[in-house]
């Protein structure tokens, strides 16, 4: 379909928590599209509807190899053992801090069908769907950092030529 602009922090739509999807039509079909071509871009692992201006739970992902969406996703399981790694994102960009994650993740939601998906992950897999996750539930990742860290993060964004102000 398109490869749609993407949103970025200072936006309210992306500290909102996603509407969950309830029409399974063509729009959501065009949806999908756009978060799949928009995902497919280099150097893009993961991207949420609300990063593109749709309030609704939805995400696409491309990661080693593997690519795809899931329509309504809750996460279902995290191990206890944590990774700890840069983390960045398409909405705050340029900036990239350690963020803590689970080291393994599952996240369970439904497909243009609303038949069930399961997608599971580890390393940056399961980075990726913790992180278009929490878009979904109004969060930036910036809002897991240390304190210390979080003001450093949030001076530099609002220092940012690209901090949409509104």
């Amino acid at each position: 379909m398109a490869v749609r602009d993407i949103r970025y922090f200072g936006d309210p739509l992306l500290m909102s928590p996603a509407d969950p999807v309830t029409r399974f039509d063509r729009n959501l079909e065009a949806l999908v599209a756009d978060l799949l071509d928009t995902v497919e871009l280099d150097g893009r692992a993961g991207l949420a509807a609300p990063q593109i201006g749709v309030g609704l739970r939805a995400f696409s992902y491309d990661v080693e190899g593997q690519r795809g969406y899931v329509i309504n996703p809750e996460v279902v399981e995290l191990s206890g053992e944590t990774q700890d790694g840069g983390e960045g994102c398409l909405s705050v960009p340029g900036l990239w801090y350690p963020t803590v994650r689970a080291q393994e993740a599952v996240v369970r939601g439904v497909d243009l069908r609303n038949e069930p998906v399961t997608v599971r992950g580890a390393g940056l897999m399961a980075r990726c769907l913790q992180h278009e996750t929490d878009h979904l539930d109004g969060k930036l990742y910036l809002s897991r950092l240390t304190p210390e860290l979080r003001r450093k993060a949030l001076r530099a964004a609002r220092e940012s030529e690209w901090f949409w102000a509104g």
